[in-house]
This record gives C-alpha cells, structure tokens and sequence, in this order.
C-alpha cells in the first residue's frame, strides 16, 4: 500500500468533511440519537471545516490521490473552554475504517507533534472519550497524559490530555 502524507488545504474541504463522516460514523452505535445527531450535523456541516482550516495546520494520509487519514494542529493563541492559549492542540484525528491498523493515526498525530515543536510550541493538548479507546491507547503510548476529566460532551465522559515538549 503506497501512503502519502502531506499538508491539507482548503482545496481538500469536501474530501475533509467526507472522511471526518466515514470515519466518525463508528460512533454512532454507541452514542443516543440525539447525540449522535448533533454529532453527524457539526461533521457535516461545510463551516466545522472552513474554520478549523483558518487557524489550524491539517496532516493528510493519501492513498490513491483519495484523502484517508487526517489530523489537526491549532497553534498556541487560540483558546476554547477546553483548551488554555498557551497551548498548541490536536483535533479531529479521523482515519477511514478500511485503513485502520496501518499506522496512518500515529503518524499523523506525529506530524502534529513535530509541528508544534518546530514552532516552540510548550504543550500539545487533547481531547477524547470514553468510547474511543483505541485513541486514548494511542495518545498515552505516545507520551500524552491524561490532566482531567472536563465536562461531557455527546452524553459521555470526556480526558485532557496533555504532551509537554520542553
């Protein structure tokens, strides 16, 4: 299987939000209707994407010219309720499921973490819950720690995690 990462662009918009639904989708079952709604609605709404591409650098797995993996890294200077302006942090790592077990998740929230280290960055954060365990497994086996719990999102508990670079 021959695999090109590179940077995403605004150009890769609809392949972005088609992936993010693909991949995304698994989380359907283990979420209510409702939650699950709100969900697929943000994942598929054309502005989740044009936002995230204004202040974020996007890593892309290809695979046949199609988009198939994907991360997110938001610089320092971009504070959420999650998220403190002092850190760089990591969103949206999505991969479609018949790629899974290739890598393309780990190599990509290393091309993250290069990034934000090229770029003095002090702290790399994240999110995720408690049904992507396959995440959490990832995150933790690369350095992250975990910080605390912060309130639910989609009805479901919810990690800080953290990964100091100095």
């Amino acid at each position: 299987m021959n695999l090109n990462y590179r940077e995403g662009t605004s150009a890769d918009k609809a392949q972005l939000k088609a992936l993010a639904v693909l991949s995304y989708g698994q989380f359907e079952q283990v979420l209510t209707q409702e939650n699950w709604e709100i969900l697929n609605t943000n994942l598929k709404a054309d502005s989740s994407y044009s936002g995230i591409l204004e202040i974020a650098k996007c890593f892309v797995c290809e695979s046949e010219n199609n988009i198939i993996g994907v991360a997110y890294i938001v610089p320092s200077g971009n504070p959420t309720q999650v998220f403190d302006a002092a850190w760089s942090y990591i969103r949206m790592v999505g991969v479609n499921p018949a790629f899974r077990g290739n890598g393309i998740a780990e190599k990509l929230t290393q091309h993250c973490i290069d990034y934000a280290r090229h770029h003095d960055e002090q702290i790399v954060a994240l999110h995720t819950s408690e049904f992507m365990d396959s995440a959490r497994g990832l995150y933790e086996r690369m350095g992250f720690e975990r910080i605390r719990e912060i309130d639910p999102l989609f009805g479901k508990r919810y990690w800080l995690y953290q990964l100091k670079l100095s």
